[in-house]
């Protein structure tokens, strides 16, 4: 992974720890999960960037699972609710925004994950087999 992917994966990271936070602070009642999976997948996110940085190649792979995974919580988690939203529950917009902005974030991240593994196949030269 390069250094760049590894600094923009620091960062995804950073932002879903502050998007758990803000989302714990809004009702800290009912939303301690925000708190901890928003730092849980921030710190690993921080992880896989770190260690990316410094040469470990499974990282990349690593990552793409995480986020991947991420992503499709999130459309999940996006969709329920917004559907509340829709059907009156106004107290659960801005959880479903925070939770949209995260989709996005995600969405964008692998994005960019999927461009640096394709950058990575280009430039690892093919093996021959001799005969």
């Amino acid at each position: 992974m390069n250094t760049k992917t590894a600094g923009y994966l620091v960062f995804y990271g950073g932002f879903l720890i502050l998007m758990g936070l803000a989302g714990f602070l809004s009702n800290p009642e009912k939303a301690k999960t925000a708190l901890m999976s928003g730092g849980t997948f921030g710190a690993i996110s921080i992880l896989w960037g770190v260690l990316g940085a410094r040469g470990a190649r499974w990282t990349l792979p690593a990552a793409m699972a995480t986020t991947s995974l991420l992503v499709v919580a999130f459309v999940w988690r996006a969709s329920v609710g917004w559907l509340a939203v829709f059907d009156g529950q106004a107290e659960k917009q801005f959880a479903s925004a925070l939770i949209t902005l995260m989709l996005v974030a995600s969405i964008a991240m692998l994005l960019r994950l999927m461009k640096a593994r394709k950058a990575s196949r280009a430039e690892t030269p093919t093996r021959r087999t001799g005969g």
